[in-house]
């Protein structure tokens, strides 16, 4: 069997697998079971004469060879698809459509006036966006499933991921981690929040593995949490309700709910966060540089706003 032989649906749950990162994932984005996934990646293997995955407890990372076949694969599949829209008569997919991911606390402020912007400007670019951790997002990346991502990153500030070619990042800012506390909290007195003041809180936080996300990091207890949410805005509802405290980039000063407050940290190590700018290395379009310099502006913009 050569590579030749591969079957378009094998090449449609490989490409799924690279951007979800698991292959329960991916069965569960194409309505297919595990098993049924696992079948095509093994008849995808068995076509290449090589691996494609490697299979690690906490999802599969693509072999070079995989990453070599997730590039033809992505093209491949578009054009079939393409194919497919113009046989059932529909409109060609317009090339001034962008994809545009982002992840969650960016969808609070900067992609909505972002794309207003855009809108304003230039009317003929059309933007579709989705929201993504930003693992998810990098691999949505390679997939070719977007175009460009809002993403963020924690120190060190290592690169996004580890595979070739090396994406291309630029940070659009760096700001300092905050807190967000109730306005009739007793650590709502003062305009910071001492860090041993953090002892002993009640936390709102992401969810199962995204617990870190809400509580503040380094904490030298086990945080007591007394509500998760995904979603950053119902997180600062919870505070708004006096429910507990969580944390928050300081951009979110913009779309705090009344009844928040959100206040540095003093003591410890700073805890900054970068909100980068990723795509794939090569020439930028003209409609993808023009999203990405209103993306670049709204940061500028947002700069301004006091963020006490």
């Amino acid at each position: 069997m050569s590579f030749t032989d591969a079957s378009l649906v094998a090449l449609r749950v490989f490409r799924e697998v690279a951007e979800r990162g698991t292959l329960t994932a991916a069965a569960s984005a194409l309505g297919y079971t595990q098993s049924a996934v696992s079948r095509q990646i093994a008849a995808l293997e068995r076509a290449a004469g090589v691996p494609l995955l490697e299979r690690r407890y906490d999802g599969v990372r693509l072999t070079a060879a995989g990453r070599l076949v997730l590039r033809r694969a992505a093209v491949v599949v578009d054009q079939v698809d393409a194919a497919a829209r113009e046989l059932a008569g529909l409109p060609e997919e317009d090339a001034s459509t962008l994809r545009l991911g982002w992840f969650a606390t960016a969808g609070a402020w900067l992609v909505p006036q972002a794309l207003v912007e855009l809108k304003r400007t230039h009317p003929s670019i059309t933007v579709v966006t989705r929201e993504g951790s930003t693992p998810a997002l990098v691999r949505a990346l390679r997939a070719g499933t977007v175009d460009i991502a809002v993403i963020s990153s924690s120190p060190p500030f290592r690169a996004p991921d580890d595979e070739t070619p090396a994406l291309e990042v630029e940070v659009l800012a760096e700001r300092s981690l905050r807190v967000a506390v109730p306005a009739a909290h007793p650590l709502a007195r003062n305009d910071f929040v001492d860090i041993a003041d953090l002892r002993g809180q009640r936390w709102i936080s992401g969810p199962g593995d995204q617990m870190v996300m809400g509580v503040w990091p380094g904490l030298d207890e086990r945080p007591v949490v007394a509500h998760t949410a995904r979603d950053w805005l119902a997180k600062l509802q919870l505070v708004a309700a006096g429910l507990g405290i969580t944390t928050a980039p300081a951009a979110l000063v913009s779309v705090v709910p009344d009844g928040v407050r959100i206040l540095p940290v003093r003591g410890g190590p700073a805890e900054q966060r970068q909100i980068l700018l990723a795509r794939l290395p090569g020439p930028m379009p003209e409609p993808l540089a023009r999203l990405a310099a209103v993306l670049r502006a709204g940061v500028v913009e947002q700069r301004h706003q006091p963020i006490g």
